[in-house]
């Protein structure tokens, strides 16, 4: 009898283990699909990542080219404008030198002390107006001759002056700060 208990023993033992490694290759099967699923769903999250990524560099990049030209822009602009504004002045007093040179002459000529008083005040003011706008008039007999600002129309061999010498002022020349509104025209020595 107890050889019969011994398999009647034997067996509940074997069939358990039986059920328990069935369960273990259910439990593996189980794991490998789930692992599986967890390796899909890991390449679809990095291949999101790094479409999300590519698409922040590119509006990165985007936004980093939209600031420079809106920065150029302005610096354009603003240096447009200056532009503008110093030519529209320097036509402006360009124009108006004209009248101040003939103002000039007619205070040379005046017939009576006067008139000549008069025009002597109008000058002065007008004088006083142009250092007020930063424009300032050169040109005088002695100064050394400069290609840059003068424009020589005549030439003469005098000894009285130096090389290169202004000996006449034929008209004066204005500038505001370094730019040249007229050039003087003169006459230069030796």
């Amino acid at each position: 009898m107890p050889e019969n208990e011994e398999l009647t023993d034997k067996e509940p033992i074997e069939q358990e283990a039986a059920q328990e490694e069935e369960k273990t290759k259910k439990d593996k099967k189980k794991e490998k699909k789930e692992i599986e699923a967890l390796k899909l769903e890991n390449r679809t999250l990095s291949e999101s990542l790094e479409k999300a990524q590519k698409e922040k560099a590119e509006a990165s990049d985007k936004y980093v080219r939209l600031f420079a030209e809106f920065d150029n822009f302005k610096k354009r602009t603003a240096k447009e404008s200056e532009t503008i504004y110093s030519s529209a002045y320097m036509d402006a007093v360009e124009e108006m030198l004209p009248i101040f040179d003939n103002i000039e002459r007619a205070a040379e000529f005046a017939a009576d002390e006067e008139s000549k008083n008069g025009l002597l005040m109008i000058i002065n003011g007008f004088h006083d107006t142009l250092a007020k706008m930063g424009v300032e008039a050169y040109g005088a007999v002695g100064d050394e001759f400069n290609a840059e600002i003068h424009s020589a129309v005549m030439h003469e061999e005098n000894e009285e002056f130096g090389e290169n010498t202004i000996s006449l002022v034929l008209q004066k020349g204005y500038k505001k700060g370094d730019r040249v509104i007229r050039y003087a025209m003169v006459k230069v020595a030796n």
